[in-house]
C-alpha cells in the first residue's frame, strides 16, 4: 500500500474523531490541498501505453455498482449496456465513500478483482479520480486502454481536475453538453455515450403505499439537501406551485421527496406554505423500483434545475408516462424537447460565490418561475394538452434513449478503439 493511500485510509477512519476537534472547514480545506497536489502529480504517472494482445479483449467496468445512489444507478445502466452488447466484461466494485448504502446486487455475478480484459471503463467522476488512482494502483492502468466515464454540470470543466485527463486515453460522457465542456481542455478523444433508460415499477407501490391521496392532481419534486441543493433549485419549484395554486385549491398537491437530513428544510417549507394542507413530504430512503413507481404514481414531475449532467429522473419520469416541467438548459435538452415536455425558459446567471465544485464566475440557469407556474396550471386543467405531452414523452424517450441504440453506440466505439490500436501497432512494426 502506498503512503498516499495509507494517509487516505487513516484519515477516513479517524474522520468521526477529527470533526469533533477540528472545524469541518479546515478539514475540507486541508483535504482539497492534499488532493490538488496529488492530482498535479498525475502528469508524471508514466502509465504504460495500451498494448493490444497483452490481455483478452473485453471491458473491465470499474465503479460503484452496488451503491444505492445516482452514480450507482448510472453505473448499473452501463453494466446493463455491456451485458446487452455481447462483449466480454467484468466488474470491479470501487467506491470512495464508506457512507454509501450498498444494497444493489444485480451484477454481483460479474464481479472480479482480476481485471482480465484490455479496456478499463472507469465510471468514477473526475473529483474522485485521483483518490481512485491512488487506491487502485498504477498497475490497474498499465498496458490497458483507459476510458474515464465522467459527468459534469457546467459549461467549463474545473481547472483542478484537468490533470486527471493525463492518465486516461479517452473520455466518455452521457451528454454532448458534458463532452463539449471537456473538449475545451483536451485534444484526447471525448465521446458521448448516453445512458439508456429503464424504469421498472411494481403495482404494489401505489399512492396508498406512499400515503398519498388518490383524488388529487399531484406534482413531484425531488432533491438531496446534502448534495449541493442549489443546483437542483428546489426553491424554484416551491415558488412556482405557490404561484399556480392558492391554498383554497384542494384538487392539487405537491409531493416533496427529500434525501438527507430533512427536518430543517421541512420546517422552512411548512412556513412558506402556511395554510396549505396539500403539501406531502417523503423523507424515507426508497429502492429504485419504489422511486420509479412514485414517478409513475404522480401526475407531473418538476425539475427547475440550474444545471444537469444528464437528468436521469426526468428521463425515467418520461418513460413512465409522467409529463415533465423542466428547465430548457444543459444535458436534459438532449432527450426532451418542447413536444415531449414543458420546457421552461431561463436566464443564464453568473455564480457570485463558490458552491462546492461550482466556482464563482461560471454560469448556470435561472428558470422562469412564472412560466413554470403557467405550465402547472395548464397540465392540471387541460387534459388534451396533458395527454399530448405524455404520449410524446413516451415515444420520444423510447427512441432516443433505448438500450438497443445506446448499446450499438458503445460497441461501435469499442470496435473502433481496437481497430485504431491494431493499425497503429502494425505501422510501428513495419518501421
Amino acid at each position: 500500500m502506498s503512503v498516499s493511500n495509507l494517509v487516505i485510509k487513516i484519515t477516513d477512519a479517524l474522520k468521526p474523531v477529527l470533526v469533533k476537534i477540528i472545524p469541518q472547514e479546515y478539514l475540507s480545506r486541508a483535504k482539497k490541498a492534499y488532493m490538488n497536489r496529488n492530482t498535479t502529480k498525475l502528469k508524471d504517472a508514466k502509465i504504460a501505453p495500451y498494448k493490444p494482445g497483452r490481455y483478452a479483449e473485453g471491458i473491465n467496468l470499474i465503479g460503484s455498482i452496488q451503491a444505492a445512489s445516482g452514480l450507482g444507478q448510472s453505473s448499473r445502466l452501463v453494466a446493463a449496456e455491456l451485458e446487452a452488447s455481447g462483449m466480454p466484461y467484468s466488474i470491479k466494485e470501487h467506491h470512495i465513500s464508506e457512507q454509501l448504502s450498498m444494497t444493489e446486487h444485480e451484477f454481483d455475478a460479474k464481479f472480479s478483482d482480476e481485471l482480465p480484459y484490455d479496456i478499463n471503463l472507469l465510471h468514477i467522476n473526475a473529483h474522485e479520480f485521483t483518490v481512485s488512482y491512488m487506491q487502485l494502483g498504477k498497475q490497474v492502468w498499465d498496458y490497458r486502454y483507459n476510458i474515464a466515464f465522467w459527468l459534469w454540470e457546467l459549461e467549463e470543466f474545473p481547472a483542478e481536475w484537468i490533470d486527471c485527463i493525463s492518465i486516461v486515453d479517452e473520455i466518455w460522457t452521457p451528454a454532448e453538453f458534458v463532452s463539449n465542456s471537456i473538449r475545451k481542455v483536451t485534444d484526447k478523444p471525448v465521446h458521448t455515450i448516453p445512458y439508456h433508460v429503464t424504469a421498472p415499477t411494481d403495482d404494489k407501490y401505489d399512492r396508498a403505499y406512499f400515503g398519498l391521496p388518490e383524488d388529487k392532481f399531484l406534482f413531484l419534486m425531488m432533491y438531496d439537501n446534502g448534495s449541493m441543493m442549489e443546483r437542483k433549485n428546489p426553491l424554484g419549484t416551491l415558488e412556482a406551485f405557490k404561484r399556480a395554486f392558492g391554498k383554497e385549491n384542494d384538487e392539487v398537491g405537491l409531493v416533496i421527496k427529500i434525501s438527507g437530513n430533512a427536518k430543517e428544510d421541512m420546517e422552512k417549507i411548512c412556513e412558506f406554505f402556511d395554510g396549505y394542507t396539500n403539501i406531502y413530504f417523503m423523507t424515507e430512503m426508497l429502492t429504485k423500483i419504489e422511486v420509479n413507481s412514485l414517478l409513475r404514481d404522480v401526475d407531473v414531475f418538476v425539475s427547475l434545475h440550474r444545471a444537469e449532467g444528464f437528468g436521469l429522473g426526468m428521463a425515467e419520469a418520461m418513460l413512465n408516462g409522467t409529463p415533465c416541467i423542466a428547465t430548457n438548459w444543459s444535458a436534459n435538452t438532449e432527450f426532451m424537447d418542447e413536444k415531449s415536455a414543458c420546457m421552461v425558459d431561463y436566464q443564464l446567471i453568473e455564480l457570485t460565490e463558490d458552491i462546492g465544485p461550482f466556482k464563482a464566475g461560471n454560469r448556470w440557469a435561472d428558470a422562469d418561475v412564472a412560466q413554470a407556474a403557467e405550465y402547472m396550471k395548464r397540465l392540471y386543467a387541460d387534459k388534451a394538452f396533458y395527454d399530448i405531452i405524455k404520449n410524446n414523452a413516451l415515444s420520444h424517450i423510447n427512441e432516443v434513449l433505448s438500450e438497443e441504440r445506446i448499446t450499438v453506440m458503445m460497441r461501435e466505439r469499442v470496435e473502433a478503439i481496437r481497430k485504431e490500436a491494431k493499425e497503429a501497432l502494425k505501422k510501428n512494426e513495419e518501421k
